[in-house]
């Protein structure tokens, strides 16, 4: 039987790439679904549900974003040791 080499010191990176795929995908999506807010009740503040909503939208994608930048650092460092890692066993 043939041994499966240890992982990396970083360890793999994957899951964490699909979470940021994952993160970033209702802030581009939900804004191109136009039914979901194409309309003006409820109104907040006076402002008709459009309004507010794209608003809210917006702010909803700046925190899935920043999450996303957050994620994909840490899989980036993991990914450099891995790679530093691979390199030093040669």
């Amino acid at each position: 039987m043939t041994e499966v080499p240890d992982r990396p010191a970083g360890g793999s990176s994957r899951g964490l790439w699909i979470l940021v795929l994952v993160l970033l995908a209702p802030a581009v999506v939900v804004p191109l679904v136009v039914p979901i807010y194409d309309r003006t009740d409820p109104e907040l503040f006076g402002f008709p549900f459009f309004f507010w909503f794209q608003f809210a939208l917006v702010l909803g994608a700046a925190v899935l974003t920043a999450s996303a930048f957050v994620l994909s650092s840490r899989a980036d460092a993991r990914d450099k040791a891995a790679r530093r890692s691979r390199r030093d066993e040669r």
